[in-house]
């Protein structure tokens, strides 16, 4: 059932009075893991053995000259953001805050990869490997593209052929609109990547109530993801993810006699609210094949706020919009699945890499997403989600730990798969942000503000330190 919170709206979400040990524990787990999965990769290299990547796990290379002066912006930003974050989470009036929040990761997003210059910005989507410069083969008849799609996989540059059309038309239909370019096509990517922020804190109004989703948001913005916001086009599948189970939620809040907070004001209707948030998901197989897993994170809200029926019924008709539509001008799923994972395993590049390894340096890259925060709540995030389990009672911290839950377990899925080895830190972006907003949830000892600003502190250290010391094309 919908998680209730009877408290005052305008502090943070309350924290748990137990001992933070088993925190600590599992941040120098977290660190420990990490080094250890990077020296391997070092030595893998070293012997030969793991020639893909420069810097394994991740698809990068190390600077050659650590980046110092220019990360003052950065630095500047996470310092203005880490102060303002906590006090505008508590006391800014509901309907301002996901705005603010959406404004704050903008801001956090483009100051991280500004350190290379303005040009960094778009420079990701130049690349002769990505979704702009498929863009040829698309304009003279796009149905055309489409119903031939499979047939030419092999023809259409990387990410073109590695993932559904979705992607590329999206950008298509950007430029018909009178935005052609990678510069707005990077604009694009950063707005709506950055939106999910506010989508997923209206998620867990929704289901955990007004003080948990609050105390969420400074986490939630200052994420390190954000590294990777700027630019890639995983970030509008994070958002398209984000916004279909945000609707999705509403939906299933205004068709209850009263919402969690007693707030009735601006409730939209759960019909057309629930069908949208249907066709936002059911577009997400169609962004790219490894976002099925990702539909764990609204079935986990749904179970959260058992809707009446008539909901359910509209949101499964917005499911199948999609498909429906792809299905009838060419394109049918399963051979689009087939197709790219025929040419996945006969490619030189990723399929080459080394299972083992990158089934825990996947997990590994998770963790430089996510960054010190979220091991810290782990252990209180499994102690919530065990005494819902028991006594069958879903509290407000039981609400944000399921959705993360379900996105780590989307995770574990495409990890064991071994179709996601190696590149995940672009990949992973539509689940870990999902991960990061359990970090609100933290031991005794770091609810105070001054506490949970060492924490967002931490977070922003995480980012601007790979972002000083990792060279990434995206």
């Amino acid at each position: 059932m919908t998680a209730t919170d009877t408290r005052p709206q305008d502090v943070p979400a309350p924290v748990a009075r137990r001992g933070s040990r088993p925190g600590w524990i599992a941040v120098a787990v977290w660190a420990a893991g990490i080094a250890a999965v990077f020296a391997a990769g070092w030595y893998l290299r070293r012997a030969g053995l793991a020639t893909e990547d420069a810097l394994p796990p991740l698809h990068a290379r190390a600077r050659s000259h650590p980046l110092t002066w220019r990360m003052a912006p950065a630095v500047a930003a996470a310092a203005v953001l880490v102060t303002a974050l906590p006090w505008a989470a508590s006391r800014l009036r509901w309907r301002a805050l996901p705005v603010v929040a959406w404004a704050g990761a903008a801001l956090w997003a483009v100051a991280l990869a500004a350190s290379d210059g303005w040009g960094a910005l778009a420079r990701p989507l130049d690349a002769p490997t990505e979704y702009p410069a498929g863009l040829a083969q698309v304009r003279p008849d796009p149905m055309e593209w489409l119903r031939t799609f499979t047939e030419r996989l092999g023809g259409y540059t990387t990410h073109v052929r590695g993932h559904p059309p979705l992607p590329t038309l999206a950008l298509w239909a950007l430029e018909k609109a009178g935005l052609p370019g990678t510069g707005w096509a990077a604009a694009f990517v950063i707005a709506s990547g950055t939106s999910a922020v506010a989508a997923i804190a209206v998620t867990l109004r929704c289901v955990a109530g007004e003080r948990a989703a609050r105390a969420a948001v400074p986490f939630l913005v200052l994420a390190p993801l954000a590294l990777w916001v700027a630019t890639a086009m995983d970030a509008f599948f994070l958002a398209v993810g984000a916004w279909g189970t945000a609707l999705t939620a509403l939906a299933a809040r205004g068709a209850r006699p009263a919402a969690p907070d007693g707030i009735r004001q601006g409730r939209p209707r759960p019909a057309p609210a629930a069908v949208a948030g249907g066709v936002l998901l059911g577009s997400l197989p169609y962004l790219s094949y490894g976002l099925l897993p990702l539909l764990a994170v609204p079935l986990a809200v749904l179970l959260l706020a058992r809707p009446r029926p008539r909901v359910l019924v509209a949101l499964g008709a917005g499911l199948v919009v999609v498909p429906a539509a792809f299905t009838l001008l060419g394109f049918w799923w399963p051979d689009g699945v087939r197709a790219t994972l025929d040419t996945y395993l006969n490619s030189r590049g990723s399929a080459q890499r080394s299972y083992a390894y990158f089934l825990f340096g996947d997990l590994a890259v998770l963790g430089l997403l996510t960054g010190p925060a979220v091991p810290y709540a782990l252990p209180r995030t499994a102690h919530v989600l065990w005494r819902a389990a028991r006594t069958r009672a879903v509290s407000p911290a039981a609400a944000v730990a399921l959705p993360a839950c379900a996105a780590l377990l989307g995770v574990v899925v495409l990890d064991l798969s071994g179709v996601t080895k190696g590149e995940v830190e672009r990949i992973w972006v539509p689940f870990a942000a999902w991960l990061v907003a359990a970090a609100s949830l933290r031991a005794s000892g770091s609810g105070r503000a001054s506490g949970g600003r060492w924490w967002l502190a931490a977070q922003a250290a995480t980012a601007i330190a790979v972002q000083a010391l990792v060279l990434s094309p995206w």
